[in-house]
């Protein structure tokens, strides 16, 4: 076991944050793995680095999970289920899905991060869910080391949320997960407007998955910076979901307020509640495009909070937590925040 003292962490997360790890391992199968964690634990995972935010030095050994692979479980003429290590990049599993004809990803391409964190918040874009392609996820329990399994409903998946970000945070590291995806008949989520525009512009009435990845990148990468020239994260904000009493209130005041329709998670009731986008609140409260120092909020996307050279961990929450406040003065409206804050 190769461990590394006093190693930076700025190329590990896509912030690009310059924190210390006291101890730092890279782990690339999972008998490893299991191993360290029967030594260790006290322990700090890190994968892709994508969704966290790292305000401070990290005194325990840091395991960057790395373990890589696909395989398929099991497929007939029409799906296919794949199981993926988690240490996989996840717009190249997009990509190689692509490129088998494997269908239900599509809409998440570009996402940043591995696979093996897209359960933990449910990574969705486009009107997709990774929830609605998951079948199993696999890990190792931190305090016995034994190999444990989920199924998708054990997951407790919801908006940008599951079991791996509440009752299990800290608790288990996912090792693989399994994906259901389609072969033929593909059912293509082509609803969101920005799609649908796109969609019309190039005059394609029949697209492929292709067609609809194709169009998600160019999207994302008109709006979104590329972490590996600016320090990001994404979308650092989930939108809001409010009620029908909320977005009346606020429709009265904002004709022109964005919104998607959202149907009651319970059976019995068939009203709606209304998403907001985040980006769209954090626009009109005038933050959009606004540096202060080394950290700001993107000039394409105000849902993206940016480092634009060496600031801070703690400079870019403090800035979150001022837009949070300024958000909730003006529309009553709390932003959670998507990102993973390591305090």
């Amino acid at each position: 076991m190769n461990i590394q003292q006093n190693i930076s962490l700025k190329s590990y997360n896509t912030f690009g944050i310059d924190v210390t790890a006291s101890r730092f391992v890279s782990v690339d199968n999972f008998i490893k793995l299991q191993k360290i964690l029967t030594q260790e634990k006290d322990v700090f995972l890190l994968s892709g680095g994508s969704n966290m935010l790292l305000t401070k030095n990290i005194d325990k050994l840091v395991i960057h999970i790395n373990i890589k692979g696909i395989s398929v479980y099991y497929e007939n003429e029409s799906e296919v289920e794949l199981t993926v290590n988690a240490g996989e990049d996840w717009h190249e599993f997009v990509m190689w899905c692509i490129s088998q004809n494997y269908g239900g990803i599509e809409n998440l391409s570009l996402i940043p991060g591995n696979v093996g964190t897209s359960p933990i918040q449910n990574i969705g874009a486009y009107g997709v869910e990774v929830k609605d392609v998951i079948t199993k996820v696999e890990g190792i329990d931190l305090n016995s080391a034994k190999k444990v399994e989920f199924y998708n409903k054990e997951c407790n998946f919801g908006y940008r949320n599951s079991i791996f970000k509440n009752e299990l945070k800290e608790k288990i590291v996912i090792t693989s997960v399994r994906f259901k995806l389609t072969k033929i008949n593909h059912h293509l989520n082509t609803n969101y407007g920005a799609i649908e525009k796109e969609l019309a512009i190039r005059k394609i009435s029949n697209p492929t998955i292709k067609d609809i990845s194709d169009i998600v990148i160019n999207i994302r990468q008109a709006k979104l910076p590329d972490p590996k020239k600016i320090g990001n994260s994404g979308s650092f904000f989930k939108n809001p979901i409010v009620s029908l009493k909320q977005f009346k209130k606020l429709q009265e005041k904002y004709p022109n307020i964005p919104f998607y329709k959202i149907p009651s998670s319970k059976k019995e009731d068939t009203s709606y509640n209304y998403k907001i986008p985040a980006g769209w609140l954090i626009e009109i409260a005038g933050f959009k495009g606004k540096r202060y120092g080394d950290c700001g909020i993107h000039d394409n996307q105000a849902l993206v909070l940016v480092n634009f050279d060496k600031a801070s961990g703690t400079d870019i929450y403090t800035l979150a937590k001022k837009i949070q406040e300024t958000i909730l003065s003006i529309f009553e409206i709390t932003l959670d925040i998507e990102v993973n804050i390591i305090e």
